[in-house]
């Protein structure tokens, strides 16, 4: 078994340090030969076989090795030195089998080439026995194929032998494992491509206010999923934020993710002067491009940097979170129901006045549906003791706080964690005419 050269799998893109399981396969077999040049004059022009590597070593000896037209294995043909023990294997049987499909047909095609054979090719069977039990009258099965044996120019004799049902059955297995492991190579890429693809739909900019500072993240447990944040320029001074949890896990809900986030920056240019209508065309458009089983839920608002004041309309979404600066709380509940179940849909929206202190916490269920060992939720409880402790910090802190507190407290993530954090502060004209609110 040859000892260098180590292969890696690297058409699935798998190496040992992130695989639980790592890629395991032989390597090469070692044959001994007084003359590399030779040896490989024979192995390429009368086997066929195709040079699998030739260089040399550190030490400066030299590795050389072969393979089957299939490259499924790799024989290493070493030269020893001849006062070396392992000169002394030369001209012996390898007990390498080589496997061919026509046995008889290779057999003449190597000996025109002038590859000396020690017998004609022949049926060989074997008896498999095996403990039935003293009750048993089932034959014990036979199986076998036609073989011959050959030898190269050092003397070094293999087998070759024909496909039987037992090496059919091998080798169909071994295809298969091959196709598997090729179609998780595909999915894992495709998967690949589509975290990426969806990495850029969250916000990639992030317009600048007065009287608002704010800040969104999301921990996907899988490579993509189906939350949603995002943040609009809707102009004149007005900001709209957004956050949605669509239907289903993985793939699909990504796939509706990008729908829906097309919808609604396609149809953002109504949301200041008609927000009912604009989230009304948003739902039109989510039924028509999706099943009759896909739903989602989101939380629109559209702040005024001006006046501060924001309108907003929750379908189907956990109640919003507006933590006063005196440490009062005030939900924000549903307005309407989900997107995409019914297309005759009215969308009631509502208003409230933020004030410098506030904090408005927008999230999913990945953070209060989180459980523990116990089976205990996260809560909406708890999600507002850590919003309190943290209201003094920037939205950027209070994100990671929240997020650090929900993993402390149901340890594997088990679903998407996405959250919105904005706060309300002075403006800048307000600062400079009451210096003790800076």
């Amino acid at each position: 078994m040859g000892s260098f050269w180590p292969f890696y799998n690297h058409g699935l893109g798998i190496s040992p340090q992130n695989r639980p399981n790592p890629h395991l396969r032989l390597h090469a077999v070692n044959v001994y030969v007084r003359d590399h040049d030779e040896a490989l004059r024979f192995y390429l022009d009368k086997l066929g076989f195709v040079l699998a590597f030739d260089a040399k070593t550190q030490a400066g000896d030299r590795w050389v090795a072969v393979s089957p037209p299939d490259g499924s294995a790799v024989l290493g043909l070493l030269a020893p030195k001849p006062d070396s023990p392992e000169y002394n294997l030369i001209g012996r049987s390898t007990r390498i089998v080589l496997l061919t499909d026509d046995v008889t047909a290779k057999y003449r095609e190597w000996r025109e080439r002038g590859v000396r054979f020690t017998h004609t090719p022949r049926l060989r069977r074997i008896q498999i026995h095996y403990d039935k039990g003293p009750a048993s009258n089932v034959p014990e099965p036979v199986w076998g194929g036609v073989f011959t044996r050959f030898r190269d120019l050092d003397g070094n004799s293999f087998e070759l032998v024909g496909f039987d049902e037992v090496t059919r059955q091998i080798d169909a297995e071994r295809r298969w494992r091959e196709e598997q492991l090729e179609a998780e190579r595909r999915a894992a890429q495709e998967l690949e491509i589509a975290k990426q693809v969806q990495a850029r739909l969250f916000p990639q900019t992030q317009p600048a206010l007065k009287t608002l500072d704010y800040a969104g993240v999301c921990v996907q447990a899988r490579q993509v999923g189906g939350d949603y944040y995002d943040y609009m320029d809707l102009g004149r001074e007005r900001l709209g934020l957004v956050i949605g949890d669509i239907s289903g896990k993985g793939i699909a809900a990504a796939l509706l993710m990008a729908n829906l986030q097309a919808n609604l920056r396609g149809q953002c240019a109504t949301a200041i002067d008609a927000p009912e209508c604009f989230l009304q065309a948003v739902n039109q458009l989510f039924c028509a491009n999706t099943t009759d089983a896909s739903f989602a839920t989101l939380f629109f608002a559209e702040y005024d940097d001006r006046s501060r004041r924001m309108r907003y309309a929750n379908c189907g979404h956990l109640p919003a979170l507006l933590l006063r600066g005196d440490g009062t709380v005030k939900r924000l509940d549903s307005t309407t129901t989900v997107l995409g179940v019914f297309s005759d849909w009215d969308c009631p929206v509502e208003e409230c006045q933020l004030d410098t202190g506030d904090t408005l916490t927008l999230y999913t269920d990945g953070i209060t549906e989180a459980f523990n060992d116990s089976g205990d939720d996260f809560g909406e409880r708890r999600l507002i003791e850590a919003l309190s402790r943290s209201q003094s910090l920037a939205p950027a802190e209070i994100l990671s706080s929240v997020v650090e507190c929900v993993h402390e407290f149901s340890g594997e993530q088990q679903d998407d964690i996405t959250l919105v954090v904005a706060k309300c502060r002075p403006d800048e004209q307000s600062q400079m005419r009451f210096p003790e609110l800076g």
